[in-house]
């Protein structure tokens, strides 16, 4: 089914379809951290979270959330609505970790009374940096209205996807989402939903079941991931 390979990323490659409408994904079996800095080669990784993130999109998609997600074809290749991206990445924050805490010198683990909102603009020669509202709208990037939509829908997602996780005995601690453009101009969820860009910490234990388990030599990654979609898998599998 694939034509041409239209993107090579850090964890998926893009290809082309026979339908000018549909692309298809192909999760990788890499990691990598510090905006590409550090890179690895990690058994099952493309095939844990190309069924994380279908699970979480069809649930979201079943649940008002429109999403590229189509259908799943192999363990780690599924077919999505071919989108513009907008480069910018819409970060929303529970709790406090990572870079927030270690910018605004706080512990790791505060919970916010209402979440934080935070964007960076997706360019890896600039190395992502923060944007605003006003400096995305001046460089064309996105009208007011269409980030008011894209937060709308963030928004969203955290209400749906909270309860989900700690039904599953996880702590969504914070989230990173990508939007895309449809032909029509509808802006829609795009990129993917897995632990590589979201932190969840095991509601018990504190442990981290994400990509910090990488970036800070916590452990087995493919062990982490793998809690995750048989916690995921239990109370949202078809």
């Amino acid at each position: 089914m694939k034509v041409k390979k239209l993107y090579m990323g850090k964890a998926k490659e893009v290809w082309s379809t026979e339908d000018e409408n549909v692309l298809q994904i192909v999760y990788l079996d890499q990691a990598t951290a510090f905006n590409g800095k550090e890179k690895d080669e990690i058994d099952e990784k493309g095939i844990i979270n190309n069924k994380i993130s279908s699970l979480i999109f069809k649930y979201l998609n079943k649940n008002g959330i429109n999403t590229h997600y189509l259908k799943t074809i192999s363990d780690n290749e599924e077919l999505v609505k071919k989108v513009e991206i907008i480069p910018l990445e819409m970060i929303t924050r529970n709790y406090s970790a990572g870079h927030f805490a270690s910018r605004f010198g706080v512990k790791e683990g505060i919970k916010f009374e209402t979440p934080v909102e935070e964007m960076c603009y997706k360019s890896d020669p600039l190395d992502d940096p923060e944007i605003n509202e006003s400096q995305a709208v001046a460089l064309k990037v996105v009208t007011h209205e269409e980030l008011e939509k894209m937060w709308e829908i963030s928004r969203k997602v955290d209400k749906l996807l909270t309860p989900i996780f700690s039904e599953a005995g996880m702590t969504l601690i914070d989230f990173k989402l990508e939007f895309g453009k449809l032909p029509n101009g509808e802006i829609i969820l795009a990129d993917e939903f897995s632990p590589d860009n979201c932190r969840l910490w095991d509601q018990k234990t504190q442990d981290h079941l994400d990509k910090d388990v990488y970036r800070r030599k916590l452990g087995s990654l493919t062990a982490a991931y793998k809690i995750v979609l048989d916690r995921l898998e239990k109370v949202i599998g078809e």
